[in-house]
């Protein structure tokens, strides 16, 4: 006899038993299941029961308010609660700073990775992120409190390296949301923005001997869903629940897009410019460092204006925007819809996309800043009475080849105004961001200077980075005061060694013709010679050497860069994303092979393309050069340091 799977919200809700663990669906208001949580606590409420439930959660599902897991934030329903991101669930947060309940914050990625490993009865998740950060038990933990003493990570050596392992437990019920079903349980998504880790949770309830419950729209005739369109399997599928349409928003700001579901695609040719505040000068900042050809994570609040200035400037087609939450491509999205894309080029599960940014998919990641300190050490997930958690910052921030940190230089009522290209500080903020040490360290700035990570902190009135010394100033806005609106805005000196002005574009209200600043760098502009360690940096990241003339402007520069060095240099060149016409690759390589004979004593190239790595590998070969080709700035310029000034020059 098939089980009758098709139930109201009340009957699943009564599934749920006193101390089970409860995994929850949602990325904001996308895959919330709001029928679900609605039932359970209509439920306790009435009956005191189910009590002592252990939650479990990535991101956030919620509204910052009231709904999502606001709903099930009850003295005595909740014992537990383990999740990535508590800004959206203030409600839950109150309970877990009071040390009402047990809390936890884990990053999101490592949360979502669990679900596998919990599916598969493995180990738990074994990662290096999250060491150095808060969630390392030799600081937290990831505890929120007192009351919360089991340890859910514990530090192991592997192979003589330290990792962290986030430990595997059993899943009693998960609560998710999908589109359609079937009388089999078969359930397709046709109508939501993400997948997020839908399968993985249900298969960790399943193979933990508990029960799958999944919220839909509608209920189809049996065998009429394609199977390819099916999204949970009816195996997998315990008890279906046709939710009320109030309570089954594509997203907590749009109750249904065709452009979220990927059923439409939306013109995006005409972008509304941003006024010229700080959040538009910091975005216009930030994007300088776009990598042409490189795929990118924009993080939630300050950094989303980097898409739009990107847009603006028509330079979005040059860089592959993407979200933690699985959206790979487009223009991802803010605010109530945060976690959807308008007009992505796929849309894969979130556990999928942590694997891509842990594994250093990332070329340039743009985060949020809340607090920074003298170590580097930024905080976003904890200060003062507000828990935000850490969400996918962890994963993201450690994992990415290079890192922006975007925010205002101090907040609090900061009011800025730009007059006839200059800034000036109409009102400080009367709370201060660079402190002389954060309150919760969710990125390690000694961590990253430890693994070459580059690392900026772009303001509205400065740029510092952090260097192998420490944060250092590096640009400074026009109009701005070095020691009245910097320095005394500070509880730390950084290093001040070569400061110069922002790029003054910024501050006019006109285009800044980005496109060409990323694409038509001039070779001059491109090449460092740092005369203390005798390198010369190239930075050919996004170049296109399409005609001869481009071959002997690229020798002339060079050249002359190193006849005024005067001796041999260690040369080290960035290939990321550079662009060379076949029809001139035997002249651009004899004229490497002339540069490199008369002027280097030791060249390395590196770029994260595999396949350019295999084609400068083979040229260089060809003209009995050795082909130093690594895939990380790390490595060539530890290959470069490794060879001595008076090494001989490479055959």
């Amino acid at each position: 006899m098939i089980k009758q799977k098709i139930v109201s919200a009340d009957e699943a809700a009564a599934i749920i038993h006193d101390a089970d663990t409860v995994c929850v669906s949602g990325c904001v208001g996308i895959g919330t299941p709001d029928e679900l949580l609605l039932a359970l606590e209509r439920r306790f409420l009435a009956t005191g029961s189910p009590a002592n439930l252990s939650l479990l959660f990535a991101a956030a599902p919620g509204d910052g308010k009231d709904r999502g897991l606001n709903r099930l934030a009850h003295a005595g329903l909740i014992k537990r609660a383990v999740g990535g991101h508590w800004a959206l669930i203030p409600k839950l947060g109150a309970l877990a700073l009071a040390g009402r309940i047990e809390a936890y914050n884990l990053p999101l990625g490592c949360v979502s990775q669990l679900y596998r490993s919990i599916a598969n009865h493995g180990p738990g998740v074994i990662s290096k992120v999250g060491l150095g950060t808060f969630v390392d038990p030799r600081l937290q933990g990831g505890k929120l409190n007192d009351v919360t003493v089991e340890d859910l990570v514990e530090l192991v050596r592997l192979d003589g390296e330290d990792w962290l392992r986030y430990r595997a437990f059993p899943i009693h019920v998960a609560l998710l949301r999908g589109t359609t079903a079937d009388p089999a349980g078969n359930v397709t998504m046709e109508r939501e923005a993400l997948p997020l880790d839908a399968v993985a949770m249900a298969t960790a309830a399943k193979n933990s001997g508990g029960f799958v419950i999944v919220q839909v729209e509608r209920i189809a005739a049996s065998e009429s869903l394609g199977p390819r369109e099916v999204q949970i399997p009816g195996v997998l599928v315990d008890c279906v629940v046709v939710s009320d349409p109030a309570n089954h928003h594509q997203t907590y700001g749009t109750t249904y897009s065709h452009a979220f579901s990927g059923r439409q695609r939306v013109p995006m040719d005409r972008p509304r410019p941003l006024a010229l505040d700080e959040r538009k000068i910091i975005a216009r900042r930030a994007a300088f460092e776009l990598p042409p050809g490189g795929v990118v994570n924009l993080g939630i609040g300050m950094p989303e204006g980097l898409a739009g200035v990107a847009s603006e400037e028509h330079v979005l087609k040059l860089v592959t925007l993407t979200a933690e939450s699985g959206v790979i491509g487009g223009m991802p999205q803010g605010g109530g819809d945060f976690g959807a894309a308008l007009n992505p080029d796929a849309v894969i599960e979130l556990n999928q996309q942590i694997d891509f940014y842990d594994g250093g998919g990332l070329d340039l990641a743009c985060l949020g800043m809340a607090q920074a300190d003298e170590a580097g050490n930024v905080n976003v997930s904890r200060f003062g009475t507000h828990l935000a958690g850490a969400g996918g910052f962890i994963n993201i921030s450690q994992n990415a080849r290079k890192l922006v940190f975007a925010g205002t230089f101090t907040s609090g009522g900061l009011e800025v105004a730009v007059e006839d290209g200059r800034l000036r500080i109409v009102r400080e903020g009367s709370v201060r961001k660079f402190v002389a040490k954060v309150e919760q360290i969710t990125f390690s700035g000694e961590r990253a200077a430890a693994t070459g990570q580059p690392v900026l902190y772009v303001t509205e009135r400065c740029v510092l980075r952090r260097t192998a010394d420490g944060v250092e100033l590096i640009e400074v806005a026009p109009g701005i005061d070095l020691e009245r609106d910097i320095l005394g805005q500070m509880e730390f000196r950084p290093l001040i060694r070569d400061v110069r002005p922002m790029d003054p574009r910024i501050f006019r209200d006109e285009p800044m013709g980005l496109d060409q600043v990323l694409l038509g760098r001039k070779v001059a502009d491109r090449l460092h010679y740092d005369a203390e360690r005798n390198i010369l940096f190239a930075n050919l990241q996004g170049a296109r050497i399409g005609t001869i003339d481009d071959v002997d402007l690229m020798r002339r520069e060079v050249e002359a860069v190193c006849r005024a060095a005067g001796k041999p240099v260690a040369f080290i060149a960035n290939y990321d994303a550079f662009q060379l016409d076949p029809a001139v690759s035997d002249a651009y390589f004899s004229m490497v092979a002339y540069l490199e004979q008369r002027y280097y004593r030791s060249a390395s190239r590196y770029t994260t393309s595999a396949f350019l790595r295999l084609k400068l590998g083979e040229s260089l070969a060809e003209r009995h050069l050795a082909p130093h080709v690594f895939e990380t700035e790390v490595e060539a310029q530890e290959f470069a340091l490794s060879q001595s000034d008076d090494a001989a020059r490479p055959e």
